[in-house]
């Protein structure tokens, strides 16, 4: 009995991939391509960007077959969950909260968040002034939950993509908007029209909301996987290939300290 036991318990790991590692020769990675300069769609459906550019460079450093699977930020974890593909890179922050559902390698980049507003907009971090002032977020988004926790008495409008948000306050729909510093740069202040918006307030770092970093997200069972993002992490870093793709698209090191 105690033999039969231990063969099923041995079997159960087996099947749970705890003691045999999985091969990854194809490794699918889900992408968002709605958050410029770290992901947009071409009209022809091709998907482009930091981080588009940033997985090809890992898998490439890793010597898997790369797929690239484009979902929707808000279900974006979910469909990792449910092994539509295997990995995240979606200029997702590590933070506690999603770590309660999955793993995630160290950072690949890390970017302050920033209010933007008209020009001459005043800004106050304060619930006082923020009560009655309308902010729009990405919804589900580190700055989502920012917002959220820290500025209940303020009217949050929540959008599926940046760009929507960007929209609604050039029309003077929303008085903030708020989101990586880097996506509003590009996304906002050097489009047409962006020279009437600047940033406004502090850069927000605090790593309760924003975490340490935007890494690669996996499923929790896949450590082995984890492990090989993390080595192809630092052999970009260390062979001049994360500079090359960091410099196409900015004029800082956004691996942050």
């Amino acid at each position: 009995m105690k033999k039969l036991m231990l063969a099923t318990a041995i079997l159960s790991t087996l099947a749970s991939g705890s003691l045999i590692a999985k091969e990854w020769k194809e490794v699918r990675v889900g992408v968002e391509g709605a958050y410029p300069p770290f992901s947009w769609t071409e009209p022809s459906g091709e998907v482009k960007g930091f981080d588009i550019d940033i997985t090809n460079a890992l898998c490439e450093e890793m010597k898997v077959k790369c797929t690239l699977v484009k979902q929707d930020w808000d279900g974006i974890i979910p469909a990792l969950l449910s092994r539509k593909y295997d990995a995240i890179i979606a200029t997702m922050d590590i933070t506690e909260e999603r770590k309660k559902k999955v793993d995630f390698t160290q950072k690949y980049q890390h970017i302050p968040a920033r209010f933007a507003a008209k020009k001459g907009t005043d800004l106050q971090l304060d619930k006082a002034f923020m009560e009655g002032k309308t902010v729009a977020v990405q919804r589900a988004t580190s700055m989502d939950t920012y917002i959220t926790d820290n500025f209940p008495n303020a009217t949050i409008k929540r959008y599926g993509t940046a760009d929507e948000a960007y929209l609604d306050l050039k029309s003077g729909r929303v008085d903030y908007v708020l989101a990586d510093s880097a996506a509003i740069s590009d996304g906002l202040l050097k489009k047409d029209g962006g020279d009437a918006f600047e940033f406004v307030g502090p850069k927000l770092t605090d790593p309760k909301w924003f975490g340490e970093g935007a890494g690669i997200a996996v499923r929790k069972a896949d450590k082995d996987l984890k492990e090989k993002f993390n080595a192809a992490i630092l052999a970009l870093r260390a062979n001049g290939k994360y500079k090359e793709i960091n410099d196409k698209y900015f004029d800082f090191d956004v691996y942050g300290e």
